[in-house]
């Protein structure tokens, strides 16, 4: 497990590092189906389908991923079409859009089953390509061939062979490699990326529903189900989604995190308190332990100081941080050292106007008032949430400032 100490120079050099490391952009597999019908015109989830197992592989293994959202905008601002055919230049044109040293990309082609198999739909070969930006050179064309129902496998190894391209000493023995997740079902699968394809809100729910619903194992359309009831406010079902999310899954800490908001939300600061202290021991950034403070300080505990002090010495630069901080100890009756944490609030944001009240109120020595009739309610729950969790940024950086021996998977736990 890394040191606080360590943690905490990961948080204050992680931008710095970022922007220093190669990076590599997996770009959305095209259909190039030969005998366009019924069976072959809808399968551009499966391009999809490719580049985002791609993407969640490579990233675990400590790989600096571009997102699917940097991806989709570069499309844009160049107006090629998204899973269309691409020539190399067009492919160096989104390497050097979006600034990635190394671009994967490719397609796949679909044969409809013709009388074979009835357990087969038909037999999927996906054709892939890495180009090294920063050297100018292109991989040979590597392939996978196999039934459409085995393209959890098809792209597990095909993982295997972009990994070893680009970042050989992180490549196990061909033989030791295994997929980021069990097998699941095709078809959820299917509507899972169907849902990240989806432009309409309602559809993209649906799919996520149907994709969760097909396959208890499957975390991703869990999460985005969570987050999708989170942000429309709806906290106890957002909770009940991401509780779904079990530690095997790649997807954990971010769901836990943001359970922990979403129970925090809902009053329950103590199952808010659980969730954050379970990231914290394996993320320890610095907004992991701000929101683990104000759980506890809602609960009127005592180490919320300690944990919302953690916070500031991870980033001295965030207001939030020296508020939470001086509002624990306001609420202590310390109010000198309160005084000075709203005064370095203030300097961040001159603008704060609880910061400026409560500064008044320390330096009249005014403590909060148990009286209903006080009028110091305004003054109660005042600790300030933090919704980022940059933990892809951790996990990157700490691969390159503790690389592991070649082979060697990340643990869930560091």
């Amino acid at each position: 497990m890394v040191s606080r100490a360590s943690a905490i120079t990961i948080f204050l050099f992680a931008r710095a590092l970022f922007l220093r490391a190669e990076t590599v952009a997996v770009l959305p597999f095209a259909n190039a189906s030969r005998s366009p019908s019924a069976a072959t015109a809808n399968l551009d989830w499966i391009g999809e389908s490719i580049a985002e197992t791609l993407r969640d592989a490579l990233g675990a293994r400590g790989l600096v991923m571009l997102e699917r959202d940097d991806i989709q905008n570069a499309y844009r601002r160049l107006n090629l079409r998204e899973r269309g055919l691409l020539t190399q230049a067009s492919v160096m044109k989104i390497g050097e859009a979006v600034d990635s040293e190394h671009i994967v990309y490719g397609m796949f082609e679909f044969q409809a089953s013709n009388g074979g198999s009835p357990e087969s739909r038909g037999s999927l070969k996906i054709s892939a390509r890495v180009i090294d930006r920063g050297h100018l050179h292109q991989s040979p064309e590597f392939d996978e061939n196999g039934a459409l129902e085995d393209l959890a496998t098809l792209e597990a190894h095909l993982v295997w062979r972009t990994l070893t391209l680009i970042a050989p000493r992180s490549a196990p023995p061909e033989g030791e490699f295994k997929s980021l997740r069990p097998a699941i079902r095709l078809d959820a699968e299917e509507n899972y990326i169907r849902g990240l394809m989806a432009r309409d809100p309602d559809q993209r729910e649906k799919y996520f529903t149907q994709a969760a619903r097909l396959d208890a194992r499957f975390a991703h359309p869990c999460y985005q189900l969570g987050q999708i009831h989170y942000q429309r406010k709806e906290y106890r079902q957002a909770a009940e989604w991401l509780e779904k999310i079990s530690p095997e899954d790649i997807d954990f800490h971010a769901a836990e995190f943001l359970l922990g908001l979403a129970l925090f939300q809902s009053s329950d600061y103590a199952g808010a308190q659980k969730a954050f202290q379970t990231v914290a021991t394996a993320v320890p950034l610095s907004e992991v332990f701000n929101n683990l403070g104000a759980a506890e300080s809602r609960r009127n505990l005592p180490q919320a100081l300690e944990d919302f002090r953690k916070a500031l010495d991870g980033d001295p630069s965030d207001p939030a941080y020296h508020f939470n901080v001086g509002y624990a100890l306001w609420k202590k009756g310390d109010f000198a050292a309160a005084a000075d944490r709203f005064r370095a609030a203030l300097d961040r944001n001159p603008d704060d106007q609880m910061a400026t009240l409560l500064l008044g109120r320390c330096l009249k020595k005014q403590g909060l008032r148990a009286d209903a009739n006080s009028g110091d309610a305004r003054f109660q729950n005042l600790e300030r949430l933090k919704t980022n969790f940059e933990e892809r940024a951790y996990r990157q950086l700490k691969s390159m400032l503790d690389p592991k021996p070649p082979g060697t998977r990340p643990a869930s736990n560091p």
